[in-house]
């Protein structure tokens, strides 16, 4: 007799959630999940966090989940060595800030905590005041807090547009999509943006505020995105080719 999909997983409910495979001179560290709908193993590389997902069928044993993430060690060294470079929020790094780069400078005894300025050279900086290991939560804090002010004022401005009620703006480290929009009103947005040019702040802003009017991605809904933000397929584009490198800054590596 079969038994449930249920039983299938508290049957497994002890096995590790962990896994690693070697390549060469690297150990690479691989998650596994189990998913009810899944019919055979597959593996995917998460560009945002640099982890290396390995999704198993209800049924499939943990022995070839082995096997299988072993025959493919090759490929998942190949492409994590694709991805870009992290950049650690750290003393001499550069980073986009609303689309220009900016140094990261730690000032330890200087008063304040976040703020810019231009450098000697004309170079723009971030000055990060306090000791160095609050360097890198600092700049995340004020990136996340510019990002909020940012795109509260758009979302704004966007939801008066269109002439809907906007509730709320939240402002999350969303790896996934870079904005969304609950039927409740709210809208919840990427910190990440901040990075990003503000003609791509501005076009998220009018996506998620577009939805409040058609909670879709039809006709009528880009007929609204096009009517307050005329200039969209230039945002998408640069999120096309721009987007996923936005990830790695504030990364550790």
């Amino acid at each position: 007799m079969s038994l449930p999909l249920r039983a299938l997983f508290i049957r497994r409910s002890s096995e590790p959630s962990m896994i690693t495979v070697a390549f060469e001179q690297e150990v690479i560290p691989v998650q596994l999940r189990r998913n009810a709908k899944a019919r055979r193993y597959t593996l995917r590389i998460q560009s945002a966090t640099r982890g290396v997902v390995l999704t198993l069928p209800p049924r499939g044993s943990l022995r070839q989940a082995r096997d299988f993430a072993e025959r493919h060690a090759a490929w998942i060294a190949t492409r994590l060595a694709r991805l870009p470079v992290p950049v650690p929020f750290a003393d001499g790094a550069t980073i986009p800030f609303r689309g220009a780069p900016h140094r990261i400078v730690h000032r330890p005894h200087a008063r304040g905590t976040v703020w810019t300025e231009a450098g000697d050279d004309g170079a723009m900086l971030l000055c990060v005041a306090g000791d160095a290991p609050h360097v890198a939560r600092r700049v995340h804090d004020y990136l996340k807090k510019e990002a909020r002010h940012d795109l509260l004022i758009a979302s704004r401005r966007a939801a008066g547009a269109l002439g809907v009620v906007l509730k709320r703006v939240s402002v999350r480290d969303q790896s996934s999509r870079w904005g969304s929009c609950s039927t409740s009103g709210v809208l919840s947005y990427s910190w990440r943006l901040i990075l990003a040019p503000p003609f791509v702040l501005e076009y998220l802003a009018a996506h998620e505020a577009a939805h409040l009017v058609e909670m879709n991605h039809s006709r009528a809904f880009w007929r609204q995105v096009e009517r307050i933000c005329p200039d969209f397929k230039r945002a998408k584009a640069w999120l096309d080719a721009h987007g996923a490198d936005l990830h790695r800054y504030g990364a550790e590596g």
